[in-house]
């Protein structure tokens, strides 16, 4: 329902009719509704941003590797929510401690793919505008809710890779990361 029709539509009564549950089953789960938003902030922090670092932090021998790894999340919807994260961007716009909260998660995000590159020997300035320019990218990609053709999407990937980069990625590592993919 968060994803559907935001956090004001995150209500016990309509989630319990619609889980086939009784108000007091669903009340077994979460003491109350502030305990369910509070879940499903913490999910998606795990989810979101936790797969997020993890994806940046795997073995990698080479930046093209690397950012690949990380490109699984917007591939991979169990490794990464994009309606997820929109829906607690929304909330957040009129919530000061979700967007506190939110600005943490995306430090932790810039600051995981900025050590990306800097393992990769780019610079400290060249390592956070890079990493910049991808989160706000896929902050981007989010907001504007754009439905790709999952073809033409894996096709443009090498050069995603190039733009961020500044490097062609090697056909074996072009091949590793669409085997992956089913392409």
């Amino acid at each position: 329902m968060l994803t559907e029709s935001g956090v004001d539509a995150v209500k016990i009564m309509p989630l319990a009719k619609r889980l086939g549950v009784s108000r007091t089953s669903f009340y077994w789960h979460f003491k109350d509704r502030d305990e369910l938003l509070e879940a499903m902030i913490h999910r998606w922090e795990q989810k979101n941003t936790g797969n997020l670092v993890a994806r940046t932090e795997a073995y990698a021998e080479s930046i093209a590797e690397a950012l690949f790894n990380l490109f699984d999340c917007w591939l991979d919807g169990d490794l990464f929510d994009a309606r997820l994260d929109l829906a607690i961007r929304n909330w957040a716009r009129n919530d000061a401690a979700l967007q506190v909260r939110l600005d943490a998660e995306d430090a932790k995000r810039k600051e995981a793919m900025a050590a990306m590159f800097l393992r990769f020997d780019y610079d400290a300035d060249q390592a956070e505008v890079r990493a910049l320019t991808m989160l706000y990218t896929q902050i981007g990609y989010i907001s504007m809710e754009i439905e790709e053709d999952p073809t033409q999407r894996m096709a443009r990937m090498p050069d995603y890779i190039e733009v961020y980069t500044g490097q062609r990625p090697t056909r074996r590592e072009v091949d590793r990361f669409r085997a992956r993919h089913g392409g």
